[in-house]
């Protein structure tokens, strides 16, 4: 079946991770977005989207319109304004003020009691995204390479993560990105960010085509294959590029 949306993943999909996108995919994307609407979901704020995405697209205001950023996994989505010449929420679902200084206290606690509280982190390792409580092991502003070799294969986060989920019992615990845990509502993933966008858009899951890194049983992005949304798997951003440009040349 013919798609109408192309969805992205952002770290280690789209860019190296906390990166700008390389021009190569800069140029990819303009190409796409003049044949799809595209959608870029990911845990990080929109603060990081526009660093590492909006930066670095040159193109008109009609094909930014296209272009639909879900950040925190969904429980925000942002459009561009064409008239206003500025980006908008079109929804925010924010965590409780209330529950924020709880949430920030169990995931420092449980990285303490473990032993994997970074001595000296890269910036702070607990961020508020909103509706997104968010642990950097390494702390937000880490090297790449650091970020990559800190946990590779998440038995560092799953035990944090079994020592903080009895301290929120009424939040989701999900581990993310390179080395993140996240903290969010219960029922937060991106299975939840693309049906809300089916919600918004009245399109279906057979529109749509993911393309992510972590599909595996466990990634953060196994959420959009479980519901039924057509996927595919890559590794790194250059894997990326080449789907791309196979779906653009599908067109031509």
């Amino acid at each position: 079946m013919p798609k109408k949306l192309i969805s992205f993943d952002l770290d280690d999909t789209l860019a190296i991770t906390k990166s700008p996108i390389s021009d190569r995919i800069s140029e990819l994307l303009v190409k796409l977005l003049e044949k799809y609407e595209v959608c870029i979901i990911s845990g990080g704020r929109f603060e990081q989207f526009k660093v590492q995405i909006i930066d670095r697209l040159e193109t008109d205001h009609l094909l930014l319109r296209k272009l639909h950023l879900m950040p925190t996994c969904g429980t925000r989505y942002h459009r561009y304004d064409e008239i206003q010449e500025q980006w908008g929420a079109i929804y925010a679902e924010d965590i409780p003020e209330k529950d924020k200084k709880r949430i920030i206290t169990a995931l420092t606690d449980a990285a303490k009691e473990t032993g994997y509280l970074e001595e000296k982190p890269y910036g702070d390792i607990v961020e508020d995204r909103l509706s997104q409580i968010t642990f950097s092991a390494c702390g937000q502003q880490a090297p790449p390479e650091i970020k990559y070799s800190w946990d590779p294969d998440q038995k560092k986060r799953q035990i944090i993560q079994r020592k903080v989920t009895p301290l929120l019992p009424d939040y989701e615990i999900r581990i993310g990105g390179t080395t993140s845990i996240d903290v969010t509502r219960p029922g937060i993933d991106k299975a939840y960010g693309m049906n809300k966008l089916i919600e918004e858009m009245g399109i279906s899951k057979d529109d749509i085509l993911f393309i992510g890194d972590k599909l595996e049983e466990g990634g953060n992005d196994y959420p959009v294959k479980v519901m039924g949304v057509d996927c595919i798997a890559v590794e790194k951003w250059e894997d990326t590029a080449l789907v791309i440009e196979t779906l653009i040349k599908v067109l031509n």
